[in-house]
């Protein structure tokens, strides 16, 4: 009686520790294959070249857009959104340089200065225009950070109008958001 009452705590303890055992390997394999956004050639906090910088007001740049890459994309997704924010500009309010949105969800990297892809939706950057609006923060400030976030939505990729601003874009993806990912870029003059 003692030897099976053994046994079966035995059995139970290892049953448990086989169920932690999987439940860790669950999380550092969800870890593993975590929905993330790199910027080839740029590490997190890395300073973007001129070139991307803004073309107009002696910015000095030409006003490409980085390039950006998005991996393990979650199921479900049906479209993507891309923003990219400085939260430094404007003495601290803010400057919106990108809204993309309604990206197919085959899509999954945008090249340096390329077209949005087909079928692809502009919002409204600081200028009122759409597309991409680069840095040009005042010359001799603290470089600031550009924080770029790629949202995975169940949005199809026409469900939102063209134009919305970030505010507007963010608003209207409450409730749709799948999985989100950013990195920031710097830039200082």
């Amino acid at each position: 009686m003692i030897r099976r009452a053994y046994v079966g705590t035995a059995r139970r303890l290892m049953s448990a520790g086989v169920g932690m055992m999987l439940a860790f390997t669950v999380a550092a394999a969800d870890a593993a294959e975590a929905f993330t956004l790199t910027s080839p050639g740029l590490a997190d906090g890395a300073t973007l070249e001129s070139t991307h910088a803004a073309s107009a007001n002696n910015c000095g740049g030409g006003n490409v857009s980085p390039a950006l890459q998005w991996h393990n994309s979650p199921t479900g997704t049906k479209s993507y959104a891309v923003t990219i924010f400085d939260p430094d500009g404007a003495k601290g309010l803010g400057i919106v340089h990108w809204v993309l949105y309604g990206i197919a969800p085959s899509v999954t990297s945008l090249g340096p200065g390329a077209a949005p892809p087909p079928g692809s939706v502009g919002g409204t950057n600081r200028t009122g225009g759409t597309g991409y609006y680069g840095p040009c923060p005042p010359v001799g400030e603290v470089p600031h950070h550009y924080v770029v976030q790629v949202y995975a939505l169940d949005l199809a990729p026409d469900a939102l109008p063209a134009g919305l601003t970030r505010d507007a874009l963010l608003a209207a993806m409450k409730d749709h958001v799948i999985a989100a990912t950013s990195t920031v870029l710097r830039y200082g003059r």
